[in-house]
């Protein structure tokens, strides 16, 4: 570590254009090996443009440099305290510049007040005084204690951090003020982490795993783990939440991951980067696809392989997907997530934000055993242990009007699929989660695991949203032969959710892969949704397709308009125009046509049964109005809780095609 010494208070007569330095007397307590001048002006030592602060922050080792011309090598100065006679100290000049001096701080540098004298052989001459203020350095020599199986310092540029969050999982404490911080620990959790402050990162490791853990040892010894930040100011801060990879490599989706996915991401990392801000990842599991684990031989180390190349620190969440399907126990199964990526359930800060990272899959996996792959049957639950933990982790949040995110994979709200909207919560300790963010008034719980979007609000304090998967429908739509675009089984593009955090202010929008981010919903005259086999699929029957096509199967001839918004809430709003006259619009819910004719029809045009779980679903962030004719132009306007705007001149007919448009 550097300290520049800048103008500030300096001693000095002006000759021409140097500094010549002076004010020797035989007054001053002089370090032995300095000799002052008899008379101060006779002193030929002559520094020009000389500067020196008045208080310099430094510690033991570090390099302070001193602005000047006319330093030699051979120089020495000297550091002579104003108030104890015996600290002194004689410093040789570590290097020389034309422009400047660097010297060393001794180990046994104090904080003090210090003259500085500058010898040159027999000569000496005083060059000024400044405070220095010595940080204290790390010590990461620390004792043990009695009953304390881990311990460790935290600490930033060779300086202790107090206050800072440790965890093994089950107890949480704070470093002290040496930075220091011990554990009673079982070692259960298999890891010893910290819940990294705002304005400070972690190292990352292959480009984008942050290091803020380590593993630990299956015995009761003594473990010794230190954790080493580096300061950055993230105050203003992008998170993108990314659910839903699916990555198995199977439908071409490691292509259209590196081809689609990967180059839309860096852009927006870009972008935001380019606007000051500091950005970050963090996916919200089913980063793989437990099936495929073994006969396509894609895991999450292959995982962590493909998402390498993504310049961006990557905080990971775990899916139901994630865990191993040999295993029919919940614990041994997460055992590979474990060993690979790390901690199940954790938390870190940015900026003014502290976001939890839970894990809320209890994977039970009926009839696996090793080389065959059970059931992959789970609970979507937070256990007793994790309930604990995060009630003594929000203990530690002293800010209740700082952003809080609770992040895990299964959603806390079913989808609405009724108006008025029914918000009901779907999975067990899903009722103390919320009890636990009562207190807290701007909190946000970010899901994925459903592949569409929706968002719940349950109170002016408390808002879920449950994001669409970055693989839209498990890649399918996008697979070779198919319909070429890519689209999940609400009608919302396979995308991530788009964060924006500035001090507590929190702002979010959903992006589509390879669509603007003004892109935010889809429209459709319905005259022209007229789904059928002879279509969409002339390979199948229609009977077959009538089983997939819902109302779309018979012909419409209503002169209705259908719009999408897929990141829809309460706060925004949406108008359609008709030769400038608004039309009445409706909240309904429906299924996305463009889905259908892009998943069902694709798949039963080749032979093949639709699987349940992947075909089109309701939605109630759809829109209807009427028209008063089959040829109108009709201008759509939807507004989002932020005050952006989105528009589209609906030029009727407009025909239905597997285009994303």
């Amino acid at each position: 570590m550097k300290t520049l010494l800048k103008t500030i208070g300096i001693v000095s007569t002006l000759i021409g254009s140097s500094f010549l330095f002076q004010n020797c007397s035989e007054k001053e307590s002089i370090p032995e090996g300095i000799i002052p001048p008899t008379d101060s002006v006779s002193s030929k030592i002559e520094i020009k443009n000389f500067s020196i602060e008045a208080q310099i922050h430094t510690s033991p080792d570090s390099t302070v440099t001193m602005q000047g011309e006319g330093f030699l090598q051979s120089d020495t100065v000297a550091l002579i305290s104003e108030t104890a006679a015996n600290n002194t100290y004689a410093l040789p000049l570590a290097s020389v510049t034309k422009q400047s001096a660097d010297i060393v701080m001794p180990k046994n540098i104090v904080s003090d007040t210090y003259q500085l004298w500058l010898k040159r052989e027999t000569d000496s001459c005083r060059l000024g005084k400044t405070t220095l203020i010595i940080e204290k350095a790390v010590d990461l020599n620390i004792p043990d204690i009695a009953g304390m199986t881990l311990k460790g310092v935290v600490y930033c540029e060779n300086k202790p951090l107090p206050n800072v969050v440790v965890s093994d999982g089950y107890n949480v404490v704070q470093t002290d003020e040496q930075g220091r911080y011990y554990i009673q620990s079982d070692k259960k959790s298999g890891f010893v982490f910290i819940s990294v402050p705002g304005n400070y990162e972690v190292a990352v490791k292959d480009n984008n795993q942050p290091v803020f853990f380590y593993r630990l040892a299956k015995d009761d010894s003594v473990e010794q783990h230190d954790f080493e930040l580096t300061a950055t100011d993230n105050t203003n801060h992008v998170l993108l939440a990314l659910a839903d990879m699916h990555l198995a490599n199977r439908n071409n989706d490691l292509s259209q991951f590196k081809l689609k996915f990967l180059p839309d991401l860096n852009t927006t990392v870009e972008k935001y980067r380019s606007e000051g801000k500091k950005v970050y990842g963090l996916t919200l599991g089913d980063m793989t696809w437990d099936q495929y684990w073994y006969s396509n031989r894609y895991d999450l180390s292959k995982y962590l392989i493909t998402i390498k190349s993504v310049d961006l620190p990557i905080f990971n969440c775990t899916g139901n997907h994630d865990n191993n399907p040999y295993c029919a126990d919940d614990w041994q199964a997460e055992q590979a997530y474990k060993d690979i990526i790390g901690p199940t359930y954790y938390s870190f800060n940015l900026g003014n934000a502290h976001y939890i990272v839970l894990d809320n899959i209890q994977y039970i996996n009926t009839g696996a055993s090793q080389g065959t792959i059970g059931k992959r049957n789970y609970n979507k639950k937070l256990t007793e242990d994790q309930l604990s933990w995060l009630k003594k982790d929000l203990a530690t949040v002293t800010d209740k009007n700082a952003p809080l995110f609770v992040a895990m994979h299964a959603q806390l709200y079913a989808n609405p699929t009724s108006l008025p909207q029914k918000n009901t919560i779907s999975m067990s300790g899903g009722s103390t989660l919320v009890n636990y963010l009562k207190e807290f008034t701007n909190a946000h719980v970010i899901t994925g695991h459903t592949h569409i979007n929706y968002t719940i609000e349950p109170s002016n304090q408390l808002i879920e949203h449950n994001i669409a998967a970055v693989c839209a429908t498990w890649w399918w739509t996008g697979k070779n032969g198919y319909a070429n675009n890519h689209i999940c089984k609400d009608g919302s593009p396979g995308g991530y959710k788009i964060f924006s955090i500035n001090d507590n202010d929190v702002k979010w929008l959903y992006k589509g892969i390879k669509e603007e981010e003004s892109k935010q919903f889809r429209s459709y005259d319905l005259n022209q949704c007229h789904i059928t086999a002879e279509a969409f699929a002339p390979k199948s029957t229609e009977a077959e397709m009538g089983a997939y096509s819902d109302t779309y199967g018979t012909k419409n001839n209503k002169n209705e308009i259908l719009v999408n918004v897929w990141g829809y809430d309460p706060e925004w709003k949406v108008e359609m125009t008709e030769n400038g006259k608004p039309l009445e619009v409706t909240r309904v819910v429906a299924k996305d046509p463009l889905h259908i004719i892009s998943y069902e029809a694709k798949r039963l045009n080749v032979g093949a049964t639709p699987t349940a779980d992947f075909v089109s679903c309701a939605t109630a962030h759809m829109f209807k109005a009427t028209a008063s004719n089959a040829t109108s132009t009709v201008e759509i306007k939807v507004t989002d809780r932020f005050g952006n705007t989105y528009s589209e001149t609906m030029n009727r007919p407009k025909s239905l095609s597997c285009s994303m448009k």
